[in-house]
């Protein structure tokens, strides 16, 4: 038997807010193509993430890891820092 479970998605970002008890918001770039006129620009994307011991602070550049729901908002949790 083969299972077809892929594995979670990760992204690598900045934290803007550090403000809230064991979560952190992070700031994820990416490039964008336009379709009509093939110049690319850029996407900010934010996501709420499980920072257990309040380890990472504003400025940091870390890894973070597609997990279960943990909150309404907060489906992501911070794996490492760069």
């Amino acid at each position: 038997m083969t299972t077809n479970q892929s594995q979670p998605r990760k992204l690598q970002g900045l934290v803007t807010s550090d403000k809230m008890t064991k979560t952190v918001v992070v700031s994820v770039t990416r490039m964008k193509k336009h379709p009509k006129y093939k110049k690319f620009f850029k996407v900010t994307a934010k996501f709420k993430a499980h920072n257990p011991d309040n380890a990472y602070h504003t400025g940091d550049k870390v890894i973070i890891q597609e997990t279960r729901p943990m909150s309404k908002e907060k489906r992501w949790l911070v794996i490492s820092k760069l």
